[in-house]
């Protein structure tokens, strides 16, 4: 199980994150994930996503469910198509989508983003970083991460961030 701490400038309360993979073959899996938050105490959601890998494509593609106390019940569909631009797939171009309807089937929200992705191995004796920019189409939101090993810092050009660490 992947857990993580998690703290944004929004909802000022650590939530603890977990998530699961269960593998059903090479290529699929049933990814389950939850988060506790500590300021009120209870859950902010609950998903379950069934994804399959196209290793020759270099995407995926996932359909599943999620729960949150804002819009309760959502069915969720989202792919990911990755373009290596570098002869040792450390920089990328990444296209993400993902679509949200409720129970009528009416849409609740909608994300595309277009993102480069550079990975540096080895900065220093066992420490890893990527940056990532982004841009949501939807929106029309710029983002970045800076990831290290096990940190992470996100933000975006509304001024929204948040900070995570990987346990």
């Amino acid at each position: 199980m992947e857990t993580s701490l998690r703290y944004d400038g929004d909802s000022k309360a650590l939530r603890i994150h977990a998530k699961e993979k269960f593998p059903i073959d090479s290529n699929t899996h049933l990814q389950v994930n939850g988060e506790l938050d500590t300021g009120h105490g209870g859950p902010t959601h609950f998903s379950a996503a069934l994804r399959h890998f196209y290793p020759n494509f270099t995407g995926s593609l996932g359909v599943g469910l999620l729960y949150n106390k804002e819009d309760k019940l959502l069915y969720s569909v989202r792919g990911k198509k990755e373009f290596p631009l570098s002869a040792n797939g450390l920089v990328r171009f990444n296209i993400k989508g993902r679509y949200y309807v409720d129970r009528e089937f009416h849409e609740r929200k909608a994300r595309r983003v277009a993102e480069f992705t550079w990975s540096v191995l080895n900065v220093r004796e066992g420490q890893d970083v990527r940056f990532k920019l982004g841009y949501e189409v939807f929106d029309k939101v710029t983002y970045f991460q800076i990831r290290e090993n096990n940190w992470s810092l996100n933000g975006d050009s509304n001024g929204k961030w948040n900070v995570r660490y990987d346990l």
